[in-house]
């Protein structure tokens, strides 16, 4: 009884996390979607930069048999959503709903006034780096909404669930696919080798500045230091870097020898000092070094 009510209030915590700042999520929603329905179609369609997902293949059969490219992205996002509810549930396909209908709606809306603005397109590595960077941004805000645009985010969970693979390893395969058969499908007039290349610079970018509108830049970094003069660490953290310590018990994999580990969260700025402070302290000294994207609560205590 006790479990099956616990499991209830942990559901509860999920649907008012799932609800909350519901109207400013779809707003950026909206937002996210243009972004990258803009860089498509300004940026990419237009120089042949099959850059993976439906908008990708859209580009080749645009190209080859004619077809509308938001079109064929509305229907093939429509289907993957039902092939979504049957093999990945409900909770994890309604998240992805709103996103397969804005995002070609607002490829077809803006494609219009994309076609009015000129681009100097002898200098096609500046144009697609800008529309890589507005496109990742576009992505990085629907994913921190908690939302995504379909298509093949949809196919890369079920290719990972069924493939016993990584989501990572799913996108790099799907994507992968898409942009080297777009090169053997277009004919050598709407294609070249050198837009491939283009195309794995688009990728890379796009991932990176989505991780970065996640994440956020890391403002501080999150020290883990093992060492055999813990006091003088400590004194030197707290009182010179203004930090808080919290000291956790471990113990060595190969020794068995039972040691105390100090994390603290230290300023970026204050790295080089931190660093420098512990090694004067105890040139033998071991220590983690990883970014802090977020730091939340706790309160400074001198021990």
């Amino acid at each position: 009884m006790f479990l099956i009510k616990r499991k209830e209030k942990v559901d509860e915590i999920f649907k008012s996390i799932q609800n909350k700042h519901l109207l400013t999520r779809y707003l950026n929603l909206i937002i996210g979607c243009s972004l990258m329905a803009f860089a498509f179609d300004l940026f990419f369609a237009p120089n042949n930069i099959v850059y993976g997902g439906l908008s990708g293949i859209s580009i080749v059969l645009n190209k080859t048999i004619g077809l509308d490219k938001s079109l064929f992205v509305l229907i093939m996002s429509l289907i993957l959503l039902v092939v979504s509810f049957f093999t990945l549930g409900w909770e994890k396909t309604k998240g992805s709903i709103a996103g397969s209908i804005i995002y070609p709606l607002m490829m077809k809306i803006l494609d219009p006034f994309c076609a009015v603005i000129n681009l100097d397109t002898t200098n096609i590595l500046l144009i697609i780096v800008f529309g890589a960077l507005i496109c990742g941004f576009g992505s990085g805000v629907n994913f921190k909404s908690g939302f995504s645009c379909g298509g093949t985010d949809i196919l890369n969970q079920i290719v990972s669930k069924y493939g016993k693979m990584s989501i990572g390893k799913a996108m790099l395969l799907t994507d992968g696919i898409i942009v080297l058969g777009a090169g053997f499908f277009l004919s050598s007039n709407y294609y070249a080798f050198e837009n491939v290349m283009y195309a794995i610079i688009v990728l890379y970018i796009i991932s990176l500045i989505a991780d970065k509108v996640i994440l956020g830049i890391s403002q501080c970094k999150a020290f883990y230091i093992v060492t055999d003069h813990e006091t003088d660490v400590k004194k030197y953290i707290i009182n010179h870097l203004s930090s808080g310590v919290t000291v956790l018990d471990g113990r060595g994999g190969y020794t068995g020898n039972h040691q105390k580990v100090i994390m603290c969260i230290i300023p970026t700025k204050d790295y080089f000092l931190a660093k420098e402070g512990i090694l004067s302290i105890d040139p033998n000294a071991f220590f983690l070094v990883t970014d802090a994207y977020e730091v939340s609560g706790g309160v400074r205590r001198n021990i």
